[in-house]
């Protein structure tokens, strides 16, 4: 259940055209509903408070926990995503859920996966940029995040700065964006560029990519925490869904105060 849910379920009692019996199993079976066992709880209000349900890390998850959670997201209606699926709880999950949507590359699954939308759809976008190709699990991931909270995006890779007319091909898209996450490794440069030539908040992710003195990523995350570009905020190294998660609530916001939310 999301907001316009809950306002529409309201009103239907104001109006008299909904019981408040029915209106409470409504919301039992809905936001407020308990859905625990032994290792987990799930917490079925979050779509409601925040726009997206619960989402679940599989990565530190064995594959029976995994299996018995997705049952139970499974069950539901609303966009659910599972994020760093291993190889192993893939093989598992692709057979029992073949309808759900699975991305490899950005290891995420998502059951009752809203459709893609980009720039064309008319609504406010998010851009994700990144600076090399081996970028590319990190930008899925923000992708997926994007298509679960039904966000339009645009992806724009292998964009850095070592050539940086492969960016200003694409001025004009970044700077009708209303969010933007700029991925990049190595020494991490890309988000004080295009903090410097966009309006929009500039959400910024280091990635573990490059060589000796990147130290997985730390050289990136110290050179974007150091960027001199204003309005520039820095993730986790790696972090993709949290950059993803912002910069989707930005639109979100948007959307909410133009009254182009569905």
């Amino acid at each position: 259940m999301n907001e316009k849910e809950l306002k529409k379920l309201l009103s239907n009692v104001a109006d008299g055209n909904l019981s408040t019996k029915d209106a409470l199993n409504n919301l039992k079976s809905g936001p407020f509903k308990l859905d625990s066992g032994d290792f987990i709880n799930l917490d079925h209000h979050r779509r409601l408070r925040q726009g997206l349900a619960e989402v679940v890390l599989a990565e530190t998850k064995t594959v029976e926990q995994v299996e018995e959670i997705a049952d139970r997201m499974n069950k539901e209606t609303f966009p659910a995503l599972f994020t760093r699926v291993t190889d192993e709880q893939f093989i598992l999950l692709k057979n029992k859920f073949p309808h759900a949507r699975f991305n490899e590359a950005g290891r995420t699954l998502l059951f009752n996966a809203p459709e893609i939308k980009n720039s064309s759809s008319d609504e406010p976008y998010v851009a994700i940029l990144s600076a090399g190709t081996s970028d590319f699990r990190t930008v899925e991931e923000i992708a997926e995040v994007c298509v679960a909270m039904d966000i339009a995006h645009e992806k724009r890779n292998d964009i850095g700065i070592a050539g940086l007319h492969r960016l200003l091909k694409h001025v004009d898209m970044i700077q009708n964006a209303s969010a933007i996450v700029v991925v990049a490794g190595m020494e991490g440069a890309l988000p004080s560029v295009v903090g410097g030539m966009a309006g929009a908040p500039v959400f910024a992710v280091p990635t573990s990519v490059g060589y000796g003195a990147s130290f997985k990523g730390i050289a990136a995350l110290l050179a974007m925490l150091n960027s001199c570009a204003p309005g520039i905020t820095v993730a986790n190294i790696d972090n993709g869904f949290s950059a993803a998660y912002a910069a989707c609530q930005v639109i979100r916001q948007i959307k909410k105060y133009t009254n182009k939310e569905k």
